[in-house]
């Protein structure tokens, strides 16, 4: 326990320096690239002095080291800056927004799981039949198609041609929705509210679909190959001959051995997930950080670029973490090293 508690606090303390360099890199970027998000805030006729008070109040009127500094101070004091185009604190903005997308990219992933997992396991179930090259080709279809091309192909189908699900938003504004938290869909199921749990939903589907069918694609296909490759070996082979059958060897012996690689990838390819919540959420104008990301550039939002950027690295590097963990979990000789 001490040695996996220092490996712990090594990789924290890993991840504060990444977060650091993406912070320098960002801050940096945002201020040699051409444009200038004060011009986009000033009204016609402002004054020299009126636009200097303006750069004044935004921190923008010093060298690029000594912006950096006050912005470093600030951050390290939990202060996140003004956002420019929205008048509002950074940080008020981010805590509205962040729940938003991570049950967004929750219920992805966990709709990925089952569903690929349970692919795998029927991939595995008719090996050596006629039925494996077409689960194979199926999800090899939809592994090819990205995670946009599905938001727009749904849009088409479940928007235009059969119109049964909401196209926008989180909630349905005529529905009550005086939430405590942020996290409406978990507030909603916790404190029994159906009919705000089952709106919520209904406008999740499209966007978990869209975000999940290309994960759920990629765990079939690892799972399915570390499944096969368990199958032939002599503890399953000894299981066999004690009469269990091919499911029961699947479930109780091989697929315990063959999650470990499933889980290093599948926290890999979560992370694209969460990347890739920028464009979907932006198709259906979802009210989460990726669409904010993108009025954000848009409008060259240095403020709220750089709590957004900084956000994304944290969640990323939490995210590996926490996959490191779930692998030593799964693997006994990585978990006593």
């Amino acid at each position: 326990m001490p040695a996996l508690a220092l490996s712990i606090l090594s990789r924290l303390g890993l991840a504060a320096i990444t977060l650091l360099g993406v912070g320098v890199v960002v801050f940096v970027l945002l201020r040699v690239v051409p444009g200038d998000p004060i011009a986009m805030m000033i009204s016609p006729g402002s004054t020299p002095e009126q636009i200097a008070q303006m750069r004044a109040n935004y921190g923008l009127d010093g060298s690029i080291l000594s912006q950096f500094w006050i912005w470093l101070k600030a951050i390290l004091a939990g202060d996140f800056g003004t956002s420019i185009s929205l008048r509002r604190s950074v940080l008020e903005l981010l805590g509205e927004r962040l729940p938003a997308t991570l049950e967004l990219a929750a219920a992805a992933l966990v709709f990925a799981i089952v569903v690929g997992g349970a692919v795998a396991i029927a991939g595995t179930l008719v090996r050596r039949t006629f039925l494996e090259p077409i689960v194979d080709t199926v999800n090899g279809t939809v592994l090819a198609v990205p995670d946009f091309v599905w938001a727009l192909a749904l849009v088409l189908v479940f928007g235009v041609f059969f119109p049964i699900l909401p196209l926008s938003g989180r909630i349905d504004p005529s529905v009550q929705n005086d939430f405590a938290t942020p996290f409406y869909l978990l507030e909603s199921l916790a404190t029994l509210r159906f009919t705000e749990f089952a709106d919520i939903a209904s406008h999740m589907i499209m966007p978990v679909l869209a975000l999940g069918l290309p994960l759920a694609a990629i765990i079939a296909r690892v799972l399915k190959e570390a499944l096969l490759e368990a199958m032939v070996q002599d503890y399953i082979l000894l299981a066999k001959l004690k009469g269990k059958s091919t499911l029961r060897l699947i479930l109780q012996e091989a697929l315990r051995n063959a999650v470990g690689p499933t889980i290093a990838l599948t926290g890999v390819q979560f992370t694209f997930l969460i990347g890739g919540t920028v464009i979907v959420e932006r198709i259906f104008a979802y009210p989460g950080i990726g669409n904010m990301a993108i009025d954000a550039v848009i409008n060259r939002d240095l403020p709220l670029i750089q709590g957004l950027v900084l956000v994304f690295g944290a969640l990323f590097i939490l995210i590996n973490l926490g996959v490191d963990l779930l692998v030593a979990a799964f693997n006994p000789r990585l978990r006593h090293a």
